[in-house]
Order: C-alpha cells, then sequence, then structure tokens
C-alpha cells in the first residue's frame, strides 16, 4: 500500500493499493486537486513536488526530470509528480509557485 502525505495541504492523507501508479495518478484518483498543466506528460514543470520524505520509495528521475534538472527548473528534492512512481511512503509539500489559488495550504 502507497501512502503520501502532503503536509501544506493539512497533512492531508491519500492511499492507494494501485501497483506502479504515478504520484499524479493517485492524487487524481483520491480527487486531490494538483495542477498539471501539460496533462501529466512531463513536458512542463507545474506538477513539481517537493519531497519531505521517504525519496527512497520513488523511482529513478525519468529523462524529463533528468533535463530539468540540468536547465535548473527542478532543484534537488523536487520531483515531477506525473513522472514518479511510488512504492511506498513518502510526504510531499506543494511549491509556493504551483499553488492553486482555490485550495487553503498551511504553512
Amino acid at each position: 500500500m502507497v501512502k503520501i502525505v502532503i503536509e501544506n495541504l493539512a497533512q492531508k492523507e491519500v492511499c492507494s493499493k494501485e501497483d506502479r501508479a504515478s504520484v499524479l495518478k493517485i492524487f487524481q484518483s483520491n480527487y486531490i486537486d494538483w495542477m498539471h498543466a501539460c496533462g501529466g506528460k512531463g513536458r512542463c514543470t507545474t506538477c513539481k513536488m517537493i519531497v519531505l520524505e521517504g525519496a527512497d520509495h520513488l523511482s529513478a528521475l525519468s529523462q524529463a526530470e533528468e533535463s530539468y534538472r540540468k536547465k535548473g527548473e527542478l532543484s534537488y528534492g523536487e520531483r515531477l509528480a506525473c513522472q514518479t512512481f511510488i512504492t511506498g511512503a513518502c510526504v510531499v509539500r506543494v511549491p509556493d509557485e504551483n499553488k492553486l489559488p482555490h485550495l487553503t495550504y498551511t504553512s
């Protein structure tokens, strides 16, 4: 079972029994509104998340993530939710630049 805690959405916990699903797909199947301008295809960085704990439960960087990291658009500890697959528990945070205006975020 996969468990994701979104720290700055009031410690919202999202669980899934899906095997090898992307973090974005898990958010969507749990009705979590998460920005993804390119439709989850790895062509932008709007689904970026900051990984606070559990990075060892995440897939290796995808080609898209490697490219964005080389360009300086994806920092260490940041991942794209559409490109990241999860196998265990982790804690993430929504970056300030990717927050949606209709949601209330906690600090």
